[in-house]
């Protein structure tokens, strides 16, 4: 078993589930599966879906993307994001997914690299 101390961001499991809305998903997402697991919602508009991914992408995989794009930044502003400093608990617990770019700047890019391989 892995202590808390030596898991890595790769090692953090992070589960998503998404549900239509009316301008595009809400997503819940779930950092970690043991006591201190943390549970957040992120609204994807369709624009953001379409403008970020591949043809054919489902916001789950977007969301999951986002966050382990988030664990593994070094903490700035308000967002502290990397497990290996901060705890999972530094996530704001409920976010639109462009407020990403706001702490980030090289988000979107990085996001679609990722998507679009």
């Amino acid at each position: 078993m892995t202590s808390d101390a030596s898991r890595t961001v790769s090692d953090e499991p992070i589960g998503v589930t998404c549900e239509p809305i009316t301008d595009g998903w809400r997503c819940t997402v779930v950092v970690g599966e043991d006591p201190g697991a943390t549970t957040h919602e992120v609204l994807v508009d369709r624009e953001s879906l379409r403008r970020l991914t591949a043809e054919g992408a489902e916001p789950d995989d977007l969301v999951r993307e986002s966050f382990r794009f988030l664990l593994e930044r070094e903490p700035r502003g308000s967002f502290r994001f990397l497990l290996e400093r901060e705890p999972r608990g530094s996530i704001m617990r409920r976010f639109e997914l462009p407020v990403i770019g706001r702490f980030f700047a090289e988000y979107e890019s990085e996001i679609e690299r990722r998507m679009r391989r």
